[in-house]
């Protein structure tokens, strides 16, 4: 979420004068043109009494190109000065609340409002410059490096391939073609592709597959970022790559590249895999081969993104950076408790389609 478009929301709100709550817009948006849906999340996060006082943060979504838009965003039962938040390098917005020591449990609910459109690529249009919030987006991080194995890989991947959508192509061809979808991988994995290609173990889940997309396409001199989110609706493409109501548990992200004829486009090879995995399916059957062409240059709005933050500090700053911010996460002294294990969090996401007048 840019920082303008944070200060929309914010713009009205008592929160600046220290309030506890925020909302923004009406409680209904207004209908929009045909292909939008409008979507409350809502997390519940029970925090367990505790002897010593600690922070939570939570990932928010944010204004998304042409095809997400945020309404509103409010909270109850936080304790005072709890706020929103976003980090300087990716502008990705958090809720935060420092939680001070208690002797019985609580629960803070935080509400969004938001409106998706299905994305898909857009026409070619004049070349686009490649300008400095686009290329950074090429930098390297801790889990994401673009020298050493994964320059290599890369370079054989492209070969003599010319233009930029042509070797973006070839990347996510051979990531879907070489990665697999692990079951056994704690949430959406750590996406450590130095790891991946050095161990030539290529399995993993979303944040493993998508980041090695992310991070041979960088290391081609190609811009490209993951973008952080969850499962909000049922999907119209295979059951395994939808969730609706308790969606704790539904966490995924995408990737993108920048193409000088098409802007970003979005392109997701984790879900073609998953889709092999779940649906028990072949790479070569009429339906995964359907689905592998599709998922370059189209992402399914039955999800919605928060945030496109890699290997990055929190805000307020946290004991640590962490490699992305997808799930709630609470320091507690020297305790962590993970969002990776909602059962053990004490937290619930759930969503809610609001069906549309007229």
């Amino acid at each position: 979420m840019k920082r303008r478009d944070f200060m929309r929301l914010a713009a009205a709100s008592p929160l600046l004068a220290g309030a506890p709550a925020l909302q923004a817009a009406p409680s209904t948006p207004t209908p929009q043109a045909d292909g939008w849906r409008t979507f409350e999340l809502r997390y519940d996060v029970d925090i367990p009494a505790q002897s010593g006082a600690g922070r939570m943060w939570l990932p928010l979504p944010s204004d998304a190109g042409d095809f997400q838009t945020v309404h509103a965003l409010n909270w109850a039962g936080a304790p005072a000065g709890a706020a929103l938040n976003w980090d300087p390098v990716y502008q990705a917005a958090m809720f935060s609340a420092a939680l001070p020591a208690s002797a019985s449990p609580h629960r803070i609910s935080v509400t969004a409002v938001v409106s998706t459109h299905d994305r898909t690529r857009g026409a070619a249009g004049p070349l686009r410059p490649l300008t400095a919030d686009v290329a950074r987006y090429l930098a390297p991080t801790p889990h994401m490096p673009t020298d050493g194995i994964v320059a290599t890989t890369s370079a054989k991947i492209i070969k003599d391939i010319q233009g930029p959508d042509a070797q973006a192509r070839a990347i996510y061809d051979w990531v879907v073609d070489n990665a697999f979808r692990n079951p056994k991988t704690r949430g959406c994995g750590l996406g450590d592709i130095k790891f991946m290609l050095e161990s030539g173990n290529l399995g993993g889940k979303c944040a493993d597959i998508n980041s090695l997309f992310v991070g041979l396409a960088r290391a081609a001199g190609l811009p490209a970022r993951e973008m952080y989110g969850v499962r909000v609706a049922a999907s119209k493409q295979f059951k395994s790559l939808g969730k609706a109501d308790d969606i704790s548990k539904a966490q995924h992200c995408r990737a993108e590249y920048f193409s000088p004829r098409h802007g970003w486009v979005g392109v997701d090879p984790a879900d073609v895999r998953k889709a092999v995995l779940e649906e028990n399916l072949p790479l070569t059957d009429a339906r995964i081969v359907a689905l592998r062409e599709r998922l370059f240059g189209y992402w399914e709005m039955n999800w919605v993104g928060f945030n496109t933050a890699r290997d990055f500090a929190l805000a307020p700053p946290a004991r640590a950076p962490l490699p992305y911010l997808m799930y709630p996460y609470a320091e507690f002294g020297d305790g962590v408790l993970d969002g990776r294990e909602p059962d053990h969090f004490n937290f619930r996401i759930s969503s809610r389609e609001r069906l549309q007048a007229g």
